[in-house]
């Protein structure tokens, strides 16, 4: 699965003022360091660090990919060391079986179920007769 890139709604709007903001003056200082300038400043760090972490997903995407083919490649070789095992020393043999294959002749096991339902003990019938309960059996 493709790791998602990321955008900000934040940086889209903040291009967006700053291009009203120069239509009213290129070099716009409303004071207290409130400048058109530092405003463009804090919009391409906050580019920067989206163009980094962006780049940061796609270098993930890829290494996950080369695991996965790694993985296969594994796969296909574990497989393959099985199969020569089994043709060295046959299906049946000890070797085959100390390799983690599973002997042509072995009966294969049959998971252990046990029923979930538990045995229901009767309830007696218990007539109270107003006085104390008086029990009975069925």
């Amino acid at each position: 699965m493709v790791q998602r890139k990321r955008g900000s709604r934040v940086l889209e709007r903040a291009d967006r003022r700053a291009a009203s903001l120069q239509s009213i003056s290129p070099t716009l200082d409303l004071s207290s360091g409130l400048t058109l300038a530092a405003y463009q400043d804090a919009i391409q760090d906050i580019r920067s660090q989206l163009v980094a972490y962006n780049a940061a997903l796609s270098a993930i995407d890829k290494a996950r990919d080369d695991i996965n083919q790694a993985e296969r490649s594994l796969r296909d070789l574990s497989e393959h060391m099985l199969m020569g095992v089994a043709v060295k020393y046959g299906k049946s043999s000890q070797e085959y079986l100390m390799a983690g294959g599973v002997r042509k002749g072995d009966p294969r096991r049959k998971s252990s179920r046990t029923s979930g339902v538990i045995g229901a003990i009767a309830p007696q019938k218990v007539s109270t007769n107003g006085h104390s309960p008086i029990s009975t059996s069925v």
